[in-house]
């Protein structure tokens, strides 16, 4: 159901409110290069510092700048499954085509925690639900039997943004829950991820550069190996240098460098130190980008 290039929007801010006019110029830039989707109020997107009002709104504005050119799966995930209900309901009533919820934060809950959170939300909401699996964010590991016992169980669970940066893990939930989607949700493994079953990518990168991971992912859904690992490693450099420091900080970077945006975050995000904006800008400069 979710394959393809997905891109991790960010959500642009000006004199700290957010800048819709900015935003809708990168969603216009995602739908010339034929990504096929965008994830809302995601990590990247800062969902963790925008009010609960500004959180609705931009994936408000999300579908309607989308317009139905791009799919438009909405962060709406929380430490609180109450909560995660709320905004996936919010997401379904303003015509999203699915969710992405993230493991509980903070509160470290068991695997059976994790099964009833998920299934509690799924069972709400009639849209798709996508998993997200990122332990170094969120401190708990779903685990491959905790993720093909959602799929079995839920059938509006289709898909996992796999952030585990372990194949193996991986090749493990290919293995229990063969018809669910796997979803890279790091740039760097998109090729071996797809080489094992993997659908597509939620993308930092292709923020500023749709088309090259538009592109590559084509390539692999098209079987087109050299052609994929051409593109990977022209581009691995500038891949790496977007999480030189704690994501959304460096791409944000990049995007005021290349004059798309503001870099503007809120505390506790704050600006890129001095010794890796010279960094990132000689990266930028050795691909022509600034």
């Amino acid at each position: 159901m979710f394959s393809g290039s997905y891109t991790a929007i960010i959500t642009p801010l000006k004199n700290n409110k957010v800048d819709y006019d900015a935003y809708k110029k990168i969603i216009d830039m995602q739908i010339e290069a034929g990504i096929t989707g965008i994830v809302p109020c995601g990590s990247t997107g800062e969902s963790a510092t925008l009010s609960h009002e500004e959180h609705d709104e931009v994936i408000k504005k999300a579908v309607e700048f989308a317009n139905g050119k791009l799919k438009v799966i909405a962060g709406t995930g929380s430490n609180s499954t109450a909560e995660a209900i709320r905004l996936s309901k919010h997401a379904q009533e303003v015509g999203c085509d699915g969710v992405l919820l993230v493991a509980p934060y903070y509160n470290k809950p068991t695997q059976k925690g994790l099964y009833f959170h998920y299934k509690e939300i799924a069972n709400a909401i009639k849209i798709p639900v996508v998993l997200y699996n990122i332990q170094g964010r969120s401190a708990v590991n779903i685990e491959p039997k905790t993720i093909a016992q959602l799929a079995n169980d839920c059938k509006n669970i289709v898909a996992v943004k796999e952030a585990s940066g372990s194949l193996d893990q991986m090749s493990q939930v290919k293995l229990l829950a063969p018809n669910i989607d796997l979803i890279s949700g790091d740039d760097a493994l998109t090729v071996p991820v797809m080489s094992i079953g993997g659908t597509g990518v939620i993308s930092v990168l292709s923020n500023i550069l749709p088309k090259v991971v538009a592109d590559l992912v084509n390539a692999m859904a098209d079987k087109q190996y050299d052609k994929a690992r051409e593109i990977h490693f022209k581009w691995l450099p500038l891949i790496k240098a977007m999480f030189m420091e704690t994501n959304p900080i460096p791409v944000k970077t990049a995007m005021a460098l290349m004059g798309i945006c503001s870099d503007e975050m809120r505390l506790p995000m704050c600006s890129m130190s001095e010794a890796h904006i010279n960094d990132l800008k000689n990266i930028l400069k050795q691909y022509n980008l600034i």
